[in-house]
């Protein structure tokens, strides 16, 4: 499968929202929102979303697939309390295992991760067994630290972080 990963820039506020709800289709607890909630915002929040790694300084990738359809999504953030820390991870289904689109962005964003810290950290439901499969095989360790995860099922979010 072709494909090439961008950065995803305000203009894409439309293939932004057509993504994050096909996210919380497949895979709900892997966000920290709901589908009825994504679907209740309006465009300009939408915008909003698109626009907004470019005026805070966090990054947030699309990888698009020859015919132009978006097949995932990475990005990441950094604050001052937990360093850099990646959000938003999402590669559909037919292009998950074997076509490199998760190792790709994941590189880029290590790679942006290193200029903010020694680490990048994420959150990751207990449940979602494929997500933290495969955050382990590529050498993000669990830490042992959790929270409450505040959307039904309940549950906790596992702290996991890898060395960049």
């Amino acid at each position: 499968m072709e494909f090439s990963v961008r950065t995803v820039v305000e203009d894409d506020w439309r293939e932004v929202k057509a993504l994050r709800l096909e996210m919380l289709r497949d895979t709900p607890i892997a966000y920290l929102e709901t589908l009825a909630s994504a679907l209740a915002e309006p465009d300009a929040t939408w915008q909003v979303r698109a626009a907004r790694p470019a005026l805070d300084g966090s990054l947030r990738l699309a990888a698009i697939d020859g015919s132009g359809r978006w097949i995932g999504t990475m990005g990441g953030y950094h604050d001052r309390h937990h360093g850099a820390t990646l959000v938003g991870v999402y590669v559909t289904p037919k292009a998950r295992g074997h076509h490199g689109v998760f190792d790709t962005m994941l590189a880029l964003v290590e790679d942006w991760a290193r200029g903010r810290g020694t680490t990048l950290r994420l959150g990751v439901h207990e449940d979602n067994r494929r997500a933290i499969a495969a955050y382990l095989k590529r050498g993000f360790v669990e830490t042992g630290r959790s929270v409450e995860y505040p959307l039904e099922p309940g549950g906790l979010e596992l702290e996991m972080i890898k060395r960049v």
